[in-house]
């Protein structure tokens, strides 16, 4: 307590002419009245508003626009990775000619309409067979033509070029939207990734096992129900029904589940990414305390009489710094 009353004191003396920067609440330049209250520094009651910046707000509420997308791959304006992934998903391979990877267009039409093609061919030939190989062959190439237009996503956001070395938040929001956990190892939270990829198998097990016990009761439900069916199980119909309800409903809670851990690796990435260059270390405070000679700020607020206004000379005062 001692200690601080004797800094306060040593302030209020060092600092006895620091009024000298602070005008009154009367009209000290016209000299009505040069009794007045000390309340601001000098144009603390002068509108001194600068003009509202409207580029921010201009931005956020650009929203989409088709033309900007078509003059973005046409080279003549730069597109944001979202604005990139759009236009790639309405025409594959659009992301690798905005990246300038023209050779990796050709791979991704032949690796998608061979897939598709082939997904054709094959169920023409189990429809005209009916063979289980080209129902399995059919689905293969039906997924593969989907990994390819995945890939050619992935691939697009990989590539798009930036200027910073922290983890650009648009690009690790895109991550893990196409792969849960990319954003985060884009992020650097390696330790997120078993997380959110086993919160999403975890959601996977929970609805096949209630998809198979729904299927369960579903048909025991309907053999019971059926008086030519010779049903002899001790679980009635009433009762088939009641757990084909509630697994059907566990069913549709593990979707609702899986839905919820995507969105949410989907924000962490978002968050954290913006969160990268913040200074979380114990020390994030500073201050600096040292004396200073304060020149008035602006002559309007002197007396006009400078050679008898204590208000005209340099004021002795103390410099604080604050860094946060």
């Amino acid at each position: 307590m001692r200690r601080l009353l004797l800094t306060v004191l040593l302030l209020a003396c060092v600092c006895c002419s620091l009024h000298a920067q602070f005008r009154s609440t009367r009209n000290d330049v016209s000299r009505i009245n040069n009794a007045g209250t000390v309340t601001g520094p000098p144009g603390s009651e002068t509108n001194q508003a600068a003009p509202a910046d409207t580029t921010a707000v201009t931005d956020s509420l650009q929203g989409f626009s088709l033309r900007r997308l078509v003059r973005g791959y046409a080279g003549r304006d730069t597109l944001t990775p979202g604005y990139m992934v759009l236009g790639s998903a309405i025409v594959p391979g659009a992301a690798q000619l905005y990246n300038k990877d023209w050779w990796k267009v050709p791979i991704v039409y032949a690796g998608i309409g061979g897939g598709v093609y082939g997904g054709i061919w094959f169920n023409r030939q189990y429809h005209r067979t009916g063979e289980t190989k080209y129902k399995y062959l059919r689905t293969a190439s039906y997924i593969a033509a989907g990994a390819f237009y995945w890939g050619q996503l992935l691939d697009g956001v990989v590539c798009y070029k930036t200027d910073f070395r922290a983890p650009v938040p648009a690009k690790s929001t895109l991550y893990s939207l196409l792969l849960p956990g990319l954003g985060q190892a884009n992020n650097g939270d390696w330790w997120k990734i078993p997380i959110w990829t086993g919160g999403l198998i975890a959601c996977g097990y929970f609805y096949h096992f209630n998809d198979v016990q729904y299927r369960r009761f579903r048909w025991i439900t309907q053999v019971a129900n059926d008086p030519t069916s010779g049903y002899t199980n001790v679980i009635t119909s009433s009762q088939a029904e009641t757990y084909r309800d509630t697994y059907r409903r566990y069913r549709d809670y593990s979707i609702l589940a899986a839905i919820l851990v995507y969105a949410l690796n989907v924000i962490d990435a978002n968050v954290f990414a913006y969160m990268a260059d913040f200074d979380v270390s114990d020390n994030i405070a500073s201050l600096e305390v040292q004396p200073a000679l304060i020149q008035p700020l602006t002559p309007q607020y002197t007396w006009y009489d400078t050679s008898s206004s204590p208000f005209a000379t340099p004021a002795l005062g103390v410099n604080l710094q604050f860094t946060f």
